[in-house]
């Protein structure tokens, strides 16, 4: 058997994607491995393939037993011997899990990183049956866990070294994540101690993803509108708190959306049931904190939406990843404002529950903080934002997110920006400081309490900018400290400082900026606007369409396919499924139902030349779907 022929008859793929033979060869060859390799890049057959050649059980180190499960469940799919330990066994389930790999009968074990101190497992590999059992490979999976500089740093991670240092022979290790900045690259070289690693990074760049970022002065009516235009699509939408999750998710029930909730507040019932309701596809959409997703395989995931900004760009990246992981167009969405900013400043500043502070680590989050805040304000392509943070480079925007695809003007905002700055200079020699609300009130004239009783209708500069729209003045402020004219200082009420204020004030000194052309709203945008501040009606129903959408799906021979037949094969999918209780995509991910729907092969021979199909589900569902595929062919014909 060689790695083609896995690749083939086992996974039904043809060639593989880049960088995946290469990091296989390495392993082969016996050579430490650290691959940075985006979600949907194939990361799992990069050790799948060679654990199968390999003689003995690969160890596969993955955080969440929800990944674990559906790694499994695939395998088996595949005809693959795997299985792993964790909690959700029974002790009758567990005992013959250990049975067969005394046996000899399991090549690849998935096991949490907590359950490596375990008793059972230390004698496994370290004393009595030690000369039975090879472990050729040890894979850790989510490897920037082990980085307190990473976005989701888990102590248990700093055991994996001394676990495999234990191992009378040193196995092959291979670390993989999908996220890591040159720092977290390090600390995973480091602190898993790898040994002169083939090290390969096949980019970050996800380009059947769409980026967006929208800046709405209602964000319940922008959610509504962006879920309008996704009827019927699987999403995911992430919020800050619990309290936002719940809020959320009672929203979009009470407007007939089939949402559901999961979050660390819920006992661990809810969360089994809820995430298990999304993964088989009961419940279309997902509303959750950051405590879900990790680990989550769930390939037919449409959209992600950033109900709040996360607190970094790793972490935003990595959730937002999740969308797309069949390689199909998806959308990534944040709907950004102000108060994001204040919450993940509270956030940070407490530091994580049950652990003593680390003011180092506070002040390096709150400058990861202002990096997404830049990528969130930016007038730049968002795709070029992301990629440079990670270090790499494109030289062209790339046409597919929301800033490439909005009409922006080169605007001179000189005189705005030194009327904002004059505004915060007067209050500072009244020894006042306030937040970005206050001076934008101050600067349009706003008559309101607070403006009265602070005699702040006094300044010079108040109503200097009453012509100008709140929004738009918030963008040039916004600008303005993104360039350092003003700061942002941090704390439970963040205020706006004097920066290099007087470098705007030299002779000569122009401030251009990309500003959006301002819409007017339509009146349907208007009727719902209207709508959701008076009561939240079911009857919500807009007829949006973006430029982006024709874009991402234009008629290439790719994205062209028989609409009617993949939604024929989506039910009979979904039949399967539910009589073999496992998630709809474990039998067929969409992209391989677009392929059937392309190909609308009608012979077994025909059906084995469809990505995903190996000689397994050949022989599984072959008949099935080439049954289906002929009758449909036929009534076509007449």
């Amino acid at each position: 058997m060689t790695k083609n022929k896995i690749l083939n008859e086992k996974f039904g793929y043809h060639s593989f994607r880049s960088g995946q033979e290469e990091t296989i060869d390495a392993i082969l060859s016996g050579k430490d491995v650290l691959a940075v390799m985006p979600t949907g890049a194939g990361k799992s057959l990069c050790y799948q393939i060679p654990a199968l050649l390999l003689e003995g059980m690969t160890i596969v180190i993955s955080p969440l037993i929800s990944l674990m499960k559906d790694q499994v469940t695939a395998l088996h799919e595949t005809g693959c011997e795997a299985a792993y330990l964790n909690s959700s066994l029974t002790n009758e389930e567990y005992a013959g899990t250990m049975k067969n790999i005394l046996d000899g009968k399991i090549k690849l074990l998935y096991i949490a990183p907590e359950r490596l101190q375990k008793t059972e497992i230390s004698n496994l590999i370290q004393t009595q049956y030690a000369s039975d059992i090879k472990l050729p490979l040890i894979v850790i999976d989510e490897a920037h866990c082990v980085s307190q500089w990473g976005h989701d740093f888990r102590t248990s991670y700093l055991q994996i070294a001394n676990f495999i240092n234990n191992v009378k022979e040193r196995p092959v290790v291979a670390a993989f994540t999908a996220t890591a900045t040159v720092k977290v690259r390090d600390d995973i070289r480091r602190l898993l101690a790898l040994r002169d690693p083939f090290v390969i990074n096949t980019g970050f760049d996800r380009p059947n993803l769409y980026f967006e970022v929208q800046k709405p002065k209602e964000k319940k009516l922008a959610l509504l509108e962006c879920l309008e235009k996704r009827k019927n699509l699987s999403g995911i939408i992430y919020c800050a708190t619990r309290k936002a999750v719940e809020e959320i998710c009672d929203l979009l029930v009470y407007n007939g959306y089939d949402a559901t909730r999961y979050h660390a507040g819920l006992d661990d019932s809810e969360r089994k049931k809820n995430q298990e309701d999304f993964i088989y596809d009961r419940k279309t959409i997902m509303i959750a904190t950051n405590a879900f997703g990790m680990g989550i395989d769930k390939s037919n995931v449409s959209f992600v939406i950033h109900y709040n900004m996360p607190k970094n760009i790793e972490s935003y990246y990595q959730e937002a990843g999740r969308a797309g992981r069949d390689g199909e167009n998806a959308d990534c969405i944040l709907l950004y404002n102000g108060q994001d900013v204040r919450i993940n400043q509270y956030l940070i500043s407490q530091g994580e529950e049950g652990e003593r502070v680390n003011e180092d680590l506070i002040r390096y989050n709150l400058e990861l903080l202002k990096q997404i805040t830049f990528y969130a304000s930016c007038g730049d392509c968002l795709r070029r934002r992301l990629l440079s943070y990670f270090g790499e480079t494109i030289n062209k925007a790339c046409g597919n997110c929301s800033n490439c695809l909005t009409s922006f003007k080169k605007i001179d905002v000189t005189t705005e920006a030194q009327k904002i700055v004059s505004c915060v200079y007067r209050l500072k020699q009244r020894e006042r400081c306030f937040g970005k609300t206050m001076i934008i009130d101050i600067l349009r004239g706003s008559k309101n309490e607070k403006i009265k009783r602070f005699g702040l209708d006094t300044l010079s500069t108040w109503g200097l900018l009453s012509e100008t729209s709140a929004h738009r003045l918030r963008l040039i402020m916004d600008f303005v400290i993104d360039e350092g004219y003003l700061n942002m200082e941090e704390g439970e009420f963040p205020v706006v400082t004097l920066g290099n204020w007087n470098e705007l004030f030299k002779e000569d000194t122009q401030v251009f900026m990309k500003l959006p052309e301002e819409k007017k709203p339509s009146p349907k945008m208007k009727e719902l606007h209207t709508e959701l501040h008076t009561e939240l009606r079911k009857e919500l129903r807009t007829e949006i369409r973006t430029d982006h959408t024709q874009n991402m799906f234009s008629n290439t021979s790719e994205n062209v396919y028989d609409e009617t037949l993949f939604e024929k094969l989506r039910k009979l999918r979904k039949e399967i499924a539910v009589k073999e209780s496992v998630p709809a995509y474990i039998v067929f991910s969409d992209a391989s139902l677009k392929d059937m729907s392309r190909k609308k092969p009608v012979s077994l021979a025909q059906f084995s030349s469809v990505n995903g199909v190996g000689n397994v589900k050949l022989e599984k569902y072959g008949e099935e779907f080439t049954s289906l595929i002929r009758k449909y062919t036929e009534n076509d014909n007449q």
